[in-house]
């Protein structure tokens, strides 16, 4: 099975494979060779486009599945943490930043910052826009997690803004690092992570219902420190990113197949050099994911998260991933 991987890093830019893996290539034109890449996303839209990020300048667009690169739009002047297309219009696509949240209504041609409901500054400094997720039902409603300031609504397309009520008994339960929306019989659910675990919401993020992972010997957390959730392939199965603290020393893969009911600890070859932090995954590529440790390296399933193996080459510190067909 052939796939392309993209692979966004602090301090060593952006890094694609066209070959599952096998090999990569620095990309060095149209994309700042050592800059600060935080953010990759898959258009929905059209085959072959693919936003990068890259902190104090912009949003770098390719339209051949990673083989070429260009800036487009405006300076936004900010590190950038997210990139979101919007799944019903393929004219409108979400920045996350420090802190914060830009927009384009026009393909990217421009970008503008949004008046939103996000704290600039939060308990650690400024505050982080971690995820940007679009409702895929309701094309109103968008939504933002944040470092640490919670979850962020908007119901009219980005116009305004509502901070949901705290996640948990203690600020730091509002430290959102991982989020993502799956549809139910019931209607919408909210997944989300942080420093104490993954939670579920199924009244919009009134009330939510927490689990905690098993911590890790030596370290100072009683519980697994988790960061990315996702439902890869829409059967329930569950993928969250953890490890002992952040960067790290150690760290794991947790995987549900009941939607979040109960969870795995997934066998993994090489035990990761760091928390495991990043996710990718793609509608075409069934049974196909990538996992990402702070220091640099990518686990990869091809068999629905039975069995996990970890790819050759390394990386300093990876942020970002894709996945997309070859």
């Amino acid at each position: 099975m052939d796939y392309t991987i993209g692979v966004g890093t602090v301090g060593a830019g952006l890094w694609v494979s066209y070959n599952s893996g096998g090999k990569f290539r620095h990309i060095f034109r149209g994309v700042e060779p050592e800059c600060n890449c935080r953010a990759l996303a898959v258009s929905p839209h059209t085959p072959g486009v693919i936003l990068a990020a890259q902190d104090r300048v912009g949003v770098i667009r390719s339209e051949d599945n990673g083989g070429t690169w260009e800036r487009i739009g405006n300076t936004i002047d900010s590190d950038i943490w997210s990139l979101a297309f919007d799944p019903h219009d393929d004219q409108r696509i979400y920045v996350g930043t420090r802190p914060g949240v830009w927009c384009s209504s026009d393909g990217g041609a421009s970008f503008a910052p949004l008046n939103t409901s996000i704290s600039a500054e939060c308990p650690i400094g400024v505050s982080r826009t971690t995820n940007i997720v679009v409702d895929p039902v309701d094309p109103n409603t968008v939504w933002a997690s944040v470092e640490v300031n919670g979850l962020h609504v908007s119901r009219d397309r980005g116009e305004t803004w509502t901070a949901l009520p705290a996640l948990g008994q203690s600020e730091f339960y509002d430290d959102v690092h991982g989020f993502a929306i799956r549809q139910t019989t019931a209607g919408t659910q909210l997944l989300a992570t942080s420093p104490f675990g993954f939670a579920r919401s199924n009244d919009q993020g009134q009330t939510w219902d927490w689990h905690e992972f098993a911590g890790f010997p030596g370290s100072k957390m009683e519980y697994a420190y988790c960061r990315a959730v996702r439902e890869p392939w829409d059967d329930g199965t569950l993928i969250v990113c953890a490890g002992d603290y952040i960067p790290g020393q150690t760290g794991a893969i947790e995987v549900s197949r009941d939607a979040g009911d109960t969870w795995e600890r997934a066998e993994l070859p090489v035990t990761p050099n760091s928390t495991m932090y990043w996710q990718a995954h793609h509608p075409d590529l069934p049974g196909v994911a990538l996992a990402s440790s702070v220091f640099g390296q990518i686990y990869v399933t091809e068999d629905h998260a039975q069995s996990w193996r970890k790819i050759d080459r390394e990386f300093g510190e990876i942020r970002a991933l894709s996945l997309t067909p070859a």
